[in-house]
């Protein structure tokens, strides 16, 4: 996978960010296990590749009794808070979940995770496994402090074809050409996007591909690079302006702020037809494979590329999302703890039956020598869309929310619902997240 960039911010997290207390929203311990209080732990997320994970750790602990995982769930939202206040505290999981970024370089400013740099010297094989320029994205100060623990992940935008053909519709390629179609299905009573805007995380879509489409991606390097008054940037305002002109238009779903993510209830309104599209992650497809597998079956879903802006800058093969997710070792664990995690970061992860279990339920795995099992699965004409826009990508941006600090991103997203509830201006967005740089 070739000229793969991220855009990070070296930003320490604030105090503020590490005191917010959450209480655990769901979780499930290793089945017939001898996990034990001083277990090495791991806290994944519920959703589509919560099978997987779970499968390779019963795996791992059926033949390590010994030194088992105890593995718990959390849904997305409520994990991103929860783990922050948990490793802020010196008592996260021996092995932390996260996405890289400035929310990483902040755990490595803070001495909360090791460095794994000599841990892959001695053992090539794991460093050899993964695609390259995924694994840079554990890379901070030129030390690695993560590994890469299961798929790519860009944004895709999707749309339901039988919605389409319906109305007689393409999928837009511009963005007149997507302002063009609200009103097509404003008449056919069909919203033109779905938008789980309850958890604010999916309404971020939208303004890292504007900004991008527009001023391309040095905007936002500026931005992570904490250049005074980077929120200012005309491509900002204008992508901004856009979002609030789609959501003037009713682009959105009725009720929009009061749908969250976690649930699958965005992608639920596409399949089934009440939403034409949806702005979201390739990890939607796992979701849509297994709630709607008619739907994924029969072709009727449809996938496209990010509209490109009259007069914008960026590449429209530019991407931005998550190259993977990836686990961190907490420099808090027992050495027996380290040790167990580490043992099953060689030989427990991504074995022949983790990889193969990745692609059966939707995702493409950042580790190379795949090509085989990608052409022979059933979901390969989007496994292979997903892995050619990564591979294929000029740019690959990493989610904002992960890229800055903890404090930048909480204020952005704040900030962000507010736009999309017409409640704050472009210009007020700008104004307030300036005064965040450097925080």
């Amino acid at each position: 996978m070739k000229n793969l960039k991220l855009r990070t911010a070296g930003m320490a997290v604030s105090a503020a960010a590490l005191s917010i207390a959450l209480a655990a929203c769901g979780s499930s311990g290793p089945a017939g296990t001898g996990a034990s209080a001083d277990s090495a732990t791991m806290w994944g997320l519920t959703g589509g590749d919560q099978p997987v994970f779970q499968a390779s750790v019963d795996s791992w602990n059926k033949a390590h009794p010994d030194s088992a995982i105890k593995l718990d769930f959390f849904a997305n939202d409520a994990y991103k808070t929860k783990v922050r206040t948990a490793v802020g505290a010196g008592q996260g999981p021996t092995l932390v979940y996260g996405w890289g970024g400035g929310v990483l370089k902040s755990y490595v400013d803070a001495g909360q995770v090791d460095d794994l740099t000599g841990f892959l010297k001695e053992n090539p094989d794991v460093q050899s496994r993964y695609l390259p320029s995924i694994l840079e994205s554990g890379v901070i100060d030129g030390k690695t402090y993560a590994l890469p623990n299961n798929k790519v992940q860009p944004v895709v935008l999707y749309y339901n074809k039988e919605v389409f053909d319906k109305v007689g519709a393409e999928a837009p390629k511009t963005w007149d050409e997507l302002m063009a179609l609200v009103p097509k299905f404003k008449a056919a009573g069909i919203a033109s996007f779905s938008l789980g805007g309850q958890s604010k995380w999916p309404d971020l879509m939208w303004l890292e591909y504007l900004v991008d489409r527009i001023g391309g991606p040095d905007v936002f390097a500026n931005i992570a690079a904490n250049k005074p008054g980077a929120w200012s940037d005309p491509a900002v305002i204008e992508a901004l302006t856009k979002i609030q002109e789609l959501v003037d238009a009713g682009g959105f779903i009725n009720g929009f702020s009061s749908i969250a993510a976690d649930s699958n209830a965005d992608q639920a309104l596409l399949y089934t037809g009440k939403a034409a599209m949806i702005l979201q992650g390739s990890w939607i497809y796992q979701g849509m494979k297994k709630d709607a597998a008619d739907f994924v079956s029969s072709g009727k879903l449809g996938y496209t590329p990010f509209p490109t802006v009259e007069g914008g800058k960026g590449d429209p093969a530019n991407v931005v999302g998550n190259p993977s997710n990836f686990w961190s070792v907490s420099s808090k664990a027992t050495e027996e703890q380290k040790k167990t995690a580490l043992e099953y970061v060689k030989d427990g992860m991504f074995t022949d039956e983790n990889v193969q279990s990745l692609i059966d339920s939707g995702a493409v795995p950042v580790v190379t020598g795949i090509d085989d099992k990608l052409a022979a699965s059933p979901d390969k004409d989007f496994l292979s869309y997903v892995y050619g826009m990564a591979k294929d990508a000029p740019d690959f941006t990493l989610s904002w929310d992960q890229a800055l600090s903890p404090a930048q991103g909480d204020a952005m997203l704040a900030n962000l619902d507010q736009i999309f509830l017409k409640k704050i201006t472009p210009e007020q967005f700008a104004s307030t997240m300036n005064a965040t740089i450097g925080k």
